[in-house]
């Protein structure tokens, strides 16, 4: 095992907010840093969470190498402890997640006085988390879950006085980041908004790569592999929104009526609130839709192996809202996107795709809504038209370079945080560590060219 110089491996606590779509990417970036022996790593977060994370560890392989602290935050009357987290939370109580963590702030010291961590990487909704790190001497490093684009339109938004409020408490978690931000991204598809990023926060951006979990399947879904293992090479589309994100039932019409008029296979994820359990399949969906796409519709309930089915070679098109962990893992699989953005960050991802090239965007009516022809077209044009050429093209191209860039960008960033536990300690980098973590990038890209020399 290696340590670094100084003889110790450093201890770095990591705090996402309350919502899965913060807590995965965390837990990976988390598994980076351990992988590299430089680093003991803890991640905090409610009961709630660390139950899921628990859950999903075997296949993950993060609690091998990822120690996990619980936060208790107060039980107020319409927050019970099960709900403290996003998974399921009522909208109307959002807001209510949001107090309860800022009052966790006193819990949250105590457990930096305990740990005494070396560094503490922090998310965007709580500003006053560096605060308390810097009142005990920790350096503390935000790390932003979304696009860059999306950071930098957190400046410009038009919003309601509420909305703004909320904004600033993003752009403290920012400012109050010390010289450095690590961004969930790459150089090369956000080189110019980094750029502009670090304008705006006079802060070094540091990408840390697309944090793709490894494909793994459940038990339960072999069957959704078994079924694309009888299709056609990039012949169907994968349909998902993300796990906390539902359809209306006037798009939910569109979409069905769109990828029946397509004529594409498709595997469609449906998910539906957790007080509307009760809804049936067929019932949400148009009346005989289900008998006539039998043959080349699968739907899936709930959850589906979404890194092992982007993965799979029969699929050729995403529909997706476009969240930003679902974006980078379809241009690490190589999978062109029909965009279909819902709410927050997403319609700037959906216009960075497509700026980029890796996909086309279903544009919704003057009413926003989704029209069945537009989305029909656009899903043929990603998967078979020669209008998509160029597309599948770029995609095929990003998903390579993503595969020979390997772990490049988190080396990078460890060099940084170590930096900056140094400094604090009145230490420096020495040159033996920095070619150690040199020597593994250049064996990966080694390791990576021969592999893809043997797939042909």
């Amino acid at each position: 095992m290696m340590m670094n110089n100084h003889g110790r491996k450093h201890i770095v606590l990591m705090f996402p907010w309350l919502g899965h779509g913060h807590i995965s990417p965390f837990l990976e970036l988390a598994k980076k840093l351990s992988n590299t022996n430089l680093f003991d790593v803890y991640l905090c977060s409610t009961p709630a969470n660390l139950d899921s994370v628990k859950k999903t560890s075997t296949n993950g392989g993060y609690l091998s190498s990822v120690r996990l602290i619980e936060l208790h935050l107060p039980t107020l009357p319409d927050l019970p402890p099960h709900l403290h987290t996003t998974n399921g939370l009522p909208i109307h109580l959002m807001h209510t997640l949001k107090q309860a963590l800022d009052m966790s702030s006193p819990g949250f010291s105590k457990i930096l006085k305990t740990l005494k961590p070396n560094l503490l990487i922090y998310d965007i909704l709580q500003p006053w988390a560096p605060l308390a790190a810097r009142a005990l001497g920790i350096p503390a490093v935000v790390f932003i879950t979304t696009s860059v684009a999306a950071a930098n339109n957190t400046y410009h938004v038009e919003c309601t006085e509420e909305n703004r409020k909320e904004l600033g408490r993003v752009i403290e978690c920012y400012n109050n980041s010390l010289s450095i931000i690590l961004v969930k991204s790459f150089k090369e598809i956000e080189g110019k908004h980094a750029d502009y990023f670090s304008v705006l926060t006079s802060k070094k951006i540091v990408p840390v790569g697309p944090l793709v979990v490894d494909p793994f399947v459940d038990m339960k879904q072999n069957s959704v592999i078994e079924w694309l293992d009888r299709k056609a090479v990039r012949s169907t589309v994968f349909v998902s929104f993300g796990s906390e994100y539902f359809l209306s039932s006037d798009d939910l019409e569109e979409i069905a009526h769109g990828l029946e008029m397509s004529n594409m296979n498709f595997i469609w994820v449906l998910r539906f609130p957790k007080g509307q359990k009760d809804i049936k399949i067929c019932e949400a969906l148009p009346l005989g839709f289900l008998e006539r796409v039998k043959d080349r519709g699968l739907f899936v309930e709930g959850w589906a192996p979404q890194t092992k089915i982007l993965g799979h070679k029969s699929v050729g098109g995403f529909v997706s809202h476009c969240g930003w962990s679902s974006v980078m893992e379809a241009m690490k699989f190589g999978v062109p996107i029909i965009a279909m953005p819902m709410q927050f960050d997403q319609p700037v991802n959906a216009r960075l795709v497509v700026e980029v090239g890796v996909g086309m965007e279903v544009v919704r009516d003057a009413n926003g809504r989704l029209e069945r022809d537009n989305v029909a077209a656009v899903v043929k044009n990603v998967m078979v038209s020669k209008v998509g050429e160029v597309v599948r093209e770029k995609t095929k191209k990003m998903s390579v370079a993503l595969r020979v860039k390997g772990d490049e960008e988190i080396d990078a960033a460890v060099k940084e945080l170590l930096r900056l536990i140094y400094k604090r300690d009145g230490l420096h980098l020495e040159h033996e560590e920095e070619d150690s973590i040199d020597e593994r990038a250049e064996r990966f890209i080694k390791k990576t060219y021969q592999e893809m020399r043997m797939q042909g």
